[in-house]
């Protein structure tokens, strides 16, 4: 059973900027054969829907005791520090302020994010797990709950 579950869906502007660059890219085609135009935008445009659909595939889930993202799981035994971070402290974790070793699973479009610090013990190569998402007030509230839940001492 799942405490939380969140799709990482493309948003609709994503789609509208892909439609408008296809519109563009066909029209710097004028001059080339009906055909070819043809065949050219119905490749372009099922590379950018596959990409787009592709990278919306993408969640979060805490339950039976992991937080999973996308395929990777953590067991939540192993976790001693969790953070809501806004978008300010999101962007310094993925960027100057990143530890290359830890795991950020997060799309470009998600600003906001969890810091999910584990206990050395437990992974010592993996200092800590930055994780996209929508709500992140409401996963680190879950995935503290979880835990506690679990049985384990609360993070301080």
């Amino acid at each position: 059973m799942d405490d939380y579950r969140e799709r990482l869906h493309v948003p609709l502007i994503w789609w509208m900027l892909a439609v408008a660059s296809l519109l563009t890219l066909a029209a710097t085609l004028y001059g080339l054969s009906q055909a070819w135009i043809v065949v050219i935008i119905a490749a372009a445009t099922a590379v950018c829907a596959a990409m787009l659909v592709n990278l919306g595939l993408g969640g979060v889930e805490v339950g039976d005791g992991t937080l999973r993202t996308g395929k990777t799981g953590l067991p939540l035994a192993a976790i001693s520090e969790v953070v809501a971070l806004d978008e300010k402290q999101t962007r310094l974790l993925r960027g100057p302020r990143a530890n290359p070793a830890a795991h950020m699973y997060s799309r470009p479009y998600i600003k906001a994010s969890v810091y999910v610090a584990l206990d050395p013990a437990a992974d010592p190569a993996v200092p800590y797990w930055l994780v996209g998402t929508r709500h992140p007030a409401e996963l680190a509230a879950i995935i503290e709950r979880c835990r506690l839940q679990a049985g384990h001492e609360p993070v301080a």
